[in-house]
């Protein structure tokens, strides 16, 4: 029985784990509380359905009354002026302007009731970290020294932590195709590494705008538009490795001459950098991977010339290469898009279709692949759009329910998952959570969402809290 101040204290399984941290912490056992966050860590390893995650995020909130929780029996100003049609999963009706979806829905599972309590767009912080957003809605950048990590960002660490120095080819967190709110002049929460450090932030390509009225999502883009190769790792004909090489010992030799300079946990950061720098512009697979004129004509058509069908299937191609988890991102350049402010046609025309055409063939091309099985494919947002419609005739932010859409990694699809109230404004039955979805993520991984990292001061602080895993929608 171990006695810290003298009080015996201790449970059926051996030590509580708040004496062990003490003892750890004061050397006891010949542990340190390093080698007990490594040990954690480990341990946090369970069996996993999944081999990696394919996040497909849809700023801005597409409505839920347009999509898949269509509510026809409504009066007309909440259920709007589609029509629902039959899908191949019970109960479930989906929108006429999404006829693949429908089709396609014994592929996958619908959660109707996601909620949450903050009715602002920085739920995008919710929603990819599992944890809410810290600093007032006036604060519309991220902060990163504070957010609390993406979920792909704790991917990152723990693959680092794994891989213990030795070179990756390919980062597990990428980000296409620009960080979240660049297109529209952000640089919104919940996608970057935050406290945990910026060693452990996506991989992000950077696509740009013609100009301040472009919207990418609603046209053809160019293969010279989608030559998102990083910065540097194209190759250089007048840059041979040898010459590379050469630059590095360079580095590391004005490295050596300023050790005198008082180490400080920036510095070391910024080594960590350039070392990552220098091994990913000297990785083929990332290359190619971001090569995207590599793809069949066909089944470039299939996923749609517009930006987030070339994006989503960037993702495929990072996926193959060996990242664990990609986010692929459609906002809102216009200022609106999924942000349903006010009526126009763009739901209709080009929203609905283009998600239909994107996200079945995504499916189809990972089942083909033979990587369905092994990949977890999640659809969300950070809302949906109230039940009523506004005075100019659209739909504004509705945080209190909202749907989501999962497949592949054993998902049992043709599942509808909870339900609405009668004007798809409330959870009736089985609430679920951003904490649940980030539960569920890690669970399918095989990452414990009880694991424990240590927070900025050096604390055992939970991956997930309050989260439930949604075992139901697994086969």
């Amino acid at each position: 029985m171990l006695e810290i101040f003298g009080r015996p204290q201790r449970v059926c399984d051996g030590f509580a784990r708040r004496n062990l941290l003490q003892a750890c912490g004061a050397g006891l056992l010949g542990a340190t509380l390093p080698k007990l966050f490594a040990a954690e860590e480990a341990g946090g390893l369970l069996p996993a359905r999944a081999k990696s995650v394919l996040f497909l995020y849809l700023y801005g909130g597409p409505s839920q009354h347009e999509t898949w929780d269509m509510k026809p029996e409504a009066p007309e100003n909440i259920r709007g002026t589609f029509s629902p049609i039959d899908s191949r999963t019970p109960d479930l009706r989906i929108c006429e302007h999404m006829p693949r979806m429908a089709a396609m829905s014994d592929k996958f599972a619908v959660v109707r009731t996601v909620h949450h309590t903050h009715n602002n767009h920085h739920a995008c912080h919710w929603m990819q970290t599992g944890r809410p957003w810290h600093l007032p809605e006036t604060i519309l950048n991220a902060t990163p020294d504070k957010d609390w990590p993406a979920m792909g960002s704790i991917v990152e660490y723990l693959d680092q932590r794994a891989a213990a120095g030795r070179f990756r080819d390919m980062p597990s967190y990428v980000y296409v195709p620009a960080p979240l709110g660049h297109l529209q002049g952000y640089d919104y929460p919940g996608q970057y590494a935050g406290w945990l450090g910026r060693s452990y932030n996506a991989l992000a390509t950077n696509f740009r705008r013609r100009d301040a009225k472009d919207n990418p999502f609603f046209r053809e883009v160019t293969d010279q538009e989608m030559d998102l190769r990083i910065q540097g790792l194209d190759e250089q004909p007048t840059l041979t490795l040898d010459r590379l090489n050469r630059r590095k010992t360079l580095l590391e030799q004005f490295d050596i001459a300023c050790e005198s300079i008082e180490r400080t946990r920036p510095i070391e950061t910024y080594s960590r950098f350039q070392q990552r720098a220098f091994e990913l512009a000297n990785s083929a697979p990332i290359r190619n991977a971001l090569d995207i004129r590599q793809e069949k004509p066909t089944t470039r058509d299939r996923y749609g010339r517009h930006l987030f069908g070339q994006a989503a299937l960037l993702g495929r191609r990072l996926l193959e290469a060996g990242a664990r988890f990609v986010t692929v991102q459609w906002e809102c350049p216009d200022g609106y898009s999924w942000d349903s402010h006010i009526q126009n046609n763009d739901i209709k025309n080009i929203l609905l279709p283009g998600l239909d055409q994107t996200y079945t063939a995504i499916l189809e091309d990972l089942s083909t692949r033979g990587l369905l099985d092994e990949t977890l494919v999640v659809l969300t947002s950070e809302m949906g759009r109230t039940p009523g419609v506004t005075p100019q005739g659209g739909r504004g932010h509705w945080c209190h329910c909202f749907p989501m859409l999962f497949a592949g990694a054993g998902i049992r699809g043709g599942t509808a998952y909870g339900k609405s109230d009668k004007h798809a404004g409330y959870p009736a039955d089985k609430p679920v959570t951003p904490a649940d979805l980030s539960a569920t993520i890690f669970r399918s991984l095989g990452i414990d969402p009880n694991l424990r990292i240590p927070d900025p001061e050096g604390r055992p602080t939970p991956i997930t809290e309050g989260g439930r895993v949604l075992g139901e929608l697994f086969g």
